[in-house]
């Protein structure tokens, strides 16, 4: 299935997303982390409920659920879910979006009118090759565009009207849900997986077209606090133990050729020092421990644990403590004990006449810790490329096909119940 019609609703709706600013910020105590993302969730609630999805409702947490009534005769088709996020990354600016429709792109390097640095240059991003002829969106060069994942989001919505106005599809009951905060790593915190009532769901926000996405990162943060001790500089000798000094000998202790984000690729896990607190009585250095493979973390913690106790070996009077969050978890170790799942997605972008491509990501989404609390949740392509910048693009034709598979997907769980 391919029509121009869901193709120009998942065009006309990304473009109008994007002009919303919905930045999460890491820094804040409430939520969602900014007023701002509510008001692309109240626009969205009111545009379910226009096409058709009568119990739309947000809760007091800012999440938005709805549902795709089933068509199906058939009894016990399972209800699956579909699911997006509507804040942008807060490392890059997202104030006043403008996006720049670049029609039938013919492989040309995209310069972008409001700031001349930043060019979409074709050898820098082959996968533009697969786009000859079609139309690229873009910012205007000094903000994001929004792709990550409101092109996810205008895919779903473009998907359920669809359904909505073609009833004679067979399809189970359809769950949607858009969240906040994804990108400050809070998407799921008040996530009521009961009341969104699916037994497995798909989030819509991979990158190139064809991809589902079922292994993940197994992730922990860890903080490790030196305490120094601060008196006058003046009458300091014999007595200070600067603990800014402590905490640069420990990082300059770790490994520089493993180890770390700038030497992995693959399968290789990292730790990542990213956050230092630092002042003389005491000093705070927050890292994030990767890997495929939980176990490994915690040889990656016992690795930190020890540089940090050689260090303060070698600085008298210092002392560390620390302080290990976990923060998700691999899917992988979910989503091999519901294989239909994954299976369904695979038929899905098949008969979207797409070729499949799955690889672990190195990174996270909120499909990680749905799947430990009890929602099976790999991800699927979203069309989204260059994340978190400026250079962030993607094309009309990829929003289409991942609406389409949403549909297919529909189709599919109901023929095989």
């Amino acid at each position: 299935m391919s029509e121009s019609s869901l193709r120009d609703a998942c065009l006309t709706r990304f473009l109008h997303y994007v002009t919303f600013d919905t930045q999460s910020d890491e820094n804040s105590e409430t939520y969602p982390s900014t007023a701002k993302q509510l008001e692309l969730l109240k626009h969205l609630l009111k545009e379910l409920q226009e096409i058709g999805l009568k119990d739309a409702a947000m809760d007091e947490h800012g999440y938005v659920f709805a549902t795709i009534p089933a068509t199906t005769k058939k009894a016990k088709v399972p209800v699956i879910g579909f699911i997006a996020h509507v804040d942008t990354s807060p490392e890059m600016p997202g104030v006043d979006v403008k996006p720049i429709v670049h029609k039938n792109y013919q492989g040309q390097d995209l310069a972008l009118p409001d700031d001349p640095k930043p060019v979409l240059k074709f050898k820098d991003n082959p996968l533009l090759a697969d786009q000859i002829g079609c139309d690229i969106v873009t910012a205007s060069g000094s903000t994001l565009l929004g792709a990550d994942n409101k092109a996810g989001v205008a895919e779903i919505v473009a998907a359920a009207e669809y359904l909505i106005k073609h009833p004679e599809i067979p399809h189970g009951t359809i769950r949607v849900g858009f969240t906040p905060d994804e990108e400050v790593g809070n998407g799921t915190k008040f996530f009521d997986v009961k009341k969104f009532g699916a037994s497995c769901a798909y989030t819509m926000d991979g990158e190139t077209k064809g991809e589902i996405e079922m292994e993940t990162w197994s992730a922990d943060a860890i903080t490790i606090s030196f305490q120094g001790n601060n008196t006058h500089p003046g009458y300091a000798k014999g007595k200070m133990v600067n603990a800014i000094k402590v905490a640069a000998d420990f990082i300059n202790r770790l490994p520089k050729d493993r180890l770390s984000p700038e030497t992995t690729e693959g399968a290789d896990g990292f730790v990542h020092p990213y956050v230092v607190n630092a002042a003389v009585e005491k000093t705070s250095v927050k890292l994030l421990l990767r890997d495929f493979k939980t176990a490994t973390l915690r040889v990656q913690e016992a690795v930190l644990t020890r540089l940090a106790n050689e260090t303060i070996n070698d600085w008298p009077g210092a002392t560390v403590e620390f302080k290990v969050e976990e923060s998700y978890r691999n899917m992988k170790e979910v989503l091999d004990n519901h294989p239909q799942v994954v299976e369904n997605a695979r038929e899905a972008i098949r008969r979207t006449g797409l070729k499949l491509a799955e690889h672990p990501i190195r990174g996270g989404t909120d499909g990680s810790r749905l799947c430990f609390m009890g929602l099976p949740t790999p991800n699927i392509f979203a069309g989204e490329h260059n994340f978190h910048s400026r250079l962030e693009w993607v094309s009309a034709e990829d929003m289409e096909l991942a609406a389409t598979v949403i549909v297919e997907l529909a189709k599919v769980w109901e023929e095989r119940a």
